[in-house]
């Protein structure tokens, strides 16, 4: 009952809103602005090249009118509803809240807004543009309206860059070959603007640390004739002659201990150590200087460029171990050849730390669940960045009525892990390039699972392995070592009926070693943030197990030759999968998206399938959403003998996944 009267309450007020009169508190010298048309007029351009500049003309003109949410502008009426409520009181708040006062056309610009459309138009290249802006009234309500007409689109002749002799003139000659402006190309102020960035980039990895875009002048003919223009680009006569000079790496200096509250007494060299080309100023020795061997990627004597500056920052962040990482650059005075101080500041974390979290969740069919998880971290267990962390967590899952009353489920585990933030190999020392520190990781875990009224699992697993990436897009993660055991420990008469049944069953509960590598690649055009027209994803595993082991012992279960290891047979198997994504934009925020999942697990020697847990499936949040995890496949058919309250998992040792979706925006991250 109180529901329906809730329903009935928000239908009235959605009503009333609807009735309310958008002008009814408008001044009577005044309108109500509600929209700024832009129409454009062109002979020359295409249908899709007067949409994007229509585009563009449109989001220019100032003040936006009200917003509305299907032509209906809901905060404004709030507003006019609450119009006289004291600023104060619950109504008043609730106007300035969620209310929208009137845009009024005396508010409007005109002249303003027809010079914004015109510089951009100007700024495109068309030179010859004209806008003409009017008023249209209706009664209480008023709207500009701009008409554009574009004229013809100057396009680029040539484009001729400095030629004298200077190191600065020669350094920009070199990069002509990628230079944004082309012959026949329209003239667009942002690409001569990213024109100037792209030469100060290149210049930054040249040694000109001073240089500047705004140093470079870009000069425009457009006398020439048949709406053509000629670019002249040039350095300032004014630039300052710092930014015309190559600057070497001199000294670098680390502050690995300071604090922003007692910068002035962090910044004394007193307590300094040399290590390998740079200084570390550590007075409480914190962190050995071994730490930043593989962080910094300058070296004294090198020529100073942008990328290995960023990626000694990034590598610095990389290690988690820094709360804030700074840096300065300072010229050194009395040398005949420019050369840069670099200097680090590094405000470290907290070296320990120790996080509780609790999590509930409730499902439909009626079950309960929640867990505690305990988390320590030691950010620099050995003084050299190494990390080490311990999580353990208990959990359950209960259900209370239904059709899987008294099938509760247990679980707890916990995981030591050893991080590195360097390859550790027995005999080789690897350094790397990039903006990422690579890491070796070694963890230990063990679980617990516990299905009341079928069956209890022990689970150990033990990880040697390296992590890495080549760029913010590829990353690679290579396991040599990848051990697990699963034993049961209580299986019931009831689960073991079941699997007298359905054989496939037993599998979940059976013993067995897995003594696996595994190499895993990842391509991802998207992990950088940016949304291009056209992305891809892309996925390659690779991953072994018992292929030593079935060699030394010669197991062939298929010739009767099992083979067990403490009394457990080891797995042996290889298994491969590719998964590739295609994603098209669609307008400026859809988009399509497309997947290709394949993968084929090969068992062998020691065993004739693979084991359940590296056995492929189908379904979930990560694969077709519209079908539950583990429920898809093989085939359609459902075998008549399964009751209600039994539900088996449908895995494979081969996969094909297609997959296509249209994702069509709706609103802010709704699509």
């Amino acid at each position: 009952m109180m529901r329906k009267k809730s329903k009935l309450v928000v239908i009235a007020f959605s009503c009333f809103l609807l009735a309310c009169s958008s002008t009814k508190h408008i001044p009577d010298n005044d309108k109500l602005y509600t929209e700024a048309k832009v129409t454009v007029k062109s002979d020359d351009l295409s249908s899709r090249q007067k949409k994007v500049i229509l585009e563009d003309l449109e989001s220019m003109p100032r003040p936006k009118p009200n917003g509305r949410v299907l032509g209906i502008p809901f905060k404004l009426n709030i507003y006019n509803l609450f119009y006289n409520a004291k600023p104060n009181s619950f109504f008043g708040k609730l106007r300035d809240k969620w209310g929208e006062p009137p845009v009024l056309l005396s508010q409007v610009d005109l002249p303003r807004n027809n010079k914004v459309l015109q510089s951009y138009l100007e700024n495109k290249g068309f030179f010859k543009a004209n806008v003409v802006d009017n008023t249209i009234v209706k009664g209480k309500k008023a709207s500009a309206q701009y008409t554009a007409t574009t004229g013809p689109q100057y396009t680029i002749a040539s484009v001729a860059f400095p030629m004298d002799s200077s190191d600065l003139s020669r350094v920009i000659r070199e990069c002509t070959d990628n230079t944004l402006l082309h012959h026949d190309d329209p003239f667009d102020l942002g690409v001569i603007r990213g024109e100037r960035d792209r030469i100060d980039a290149y210049l930054k990895e040249r040694g000109f640390y001073y240089f500047a875009p705004d140093f470079i002048l870009v000069k425009v003919d457009s006398t020439i004739g048949n709406n053509k223009v000629n670019l002249f680009i040039t350095v300032k006569p004014d630039a300052p002659d710092r930014a015309q000079q190559i600057y070497k790496i001199n000294d670098l200096f680390i502050y690995s201990n300071y604090s922003l509250n007692t910068a002035n007494l962090d910044i004394s060299q007193t307590y300094r150590q040399f290590y390998k080309g740079y200084w570390v100023i550590d007075k409480d020795k914190r962190f050995r200087p071994t730490m930043f061997e593989q962080a910094l990627q300058f070296i004294p004597g090198d020529v100073y460029n942008r990328t290995n500056h960023n990626q000694t920052l990034n590598r610095l962040i990389n290690l988690n171990e820094f709360k804030f990482v700074k840096n300065r650059f300072e010229p050194v005075g009395g040398i005949d050849t420019p050369r840069l101080d670099a200097y680090y500041y590094l405000t470290p974390l907290p070296a320990k730390s120790l996080r509780v979290a609790i999590d509930f969740t409730s499902r439909s069919n009626n079950q309960t669940g929640s867990q505690i998880t305990f988390s320590f971290l030691h950010r620099n267990a050995f003084h050299a960045g190494e990390q080490v962390s311990f999580n353990a967590y208990v959990g359950s899952e209960i259900q209370a009525s239904g059709t899987f009353q008294g099938f509760n489920t247990y679980r707890s585990g916990a995981q030591l892990d050893f991080t590195f933030p360097k390859f550790v190999l027995p005999y080789k020392s690897i350094h790397t390039r990039g903006g990422y520190i690579p890491k070796t990781n070694i963890q230990l875990g063990f679980d617990l699972l516990n299905k009341q009224k079928l069956y209890t699992l022990n689970s150990y697993r033990l990880q040697y392995g390296f992590l890495w990436k080549e760029n913010i897009q590829k990353s690679y993660e290579f396991y040599p070592i990848a051990i697990s055991l699963v034993q049961p420990l209580n299986v019931t008469q009831q689960y073991r009926d079941s699997a007298a049944r359905f054989p496939y069953l037993q599998h979940i509960v059976e013993s067995q070693y897995i003594l696996g590598s595994a190499f895993q690649y990842t391509y991802n055009q998207q992990a950088n943030g940016l949304q291009p027209g056209n992305s891809f994803y892309f996925m390659g595993l690779a991953d072994f197990s018992g292929n030593i082991a079935g060699l030394i012992t010669g197991a062939n279960v298929k010739k009767g030759n099992s083979r067990q290891l403490n009394g457990v047979p080891f797995a042996q198997y290889v298994k491969f999968e590719l998964d590739g994504r295609y994603y098209h934009r669609l307008g400026i925020k859809s988009m399509w998206a497309n997947r290709a999942d394949i993968g084929i697990g090969l068992p062998y020697g020691n065993s004739v399938e693979m084991p359940f847990v590296k056995q492929f499936f189908e379904g979930g949040n990560s694969s077709n959403r519209g079908f539950r995890s583990r429920s898809v496949g093989p085939g359609t058919y459902r075998d008549p003998r399964l009751t209600p309250s039994f539900l088996p998992d449908e895995t494979g040792d081969i996969k094909l996944e297609l997959n296509t979706e249209i994702r069509p925006h709706i609103s802010g991250p709704l699509y």
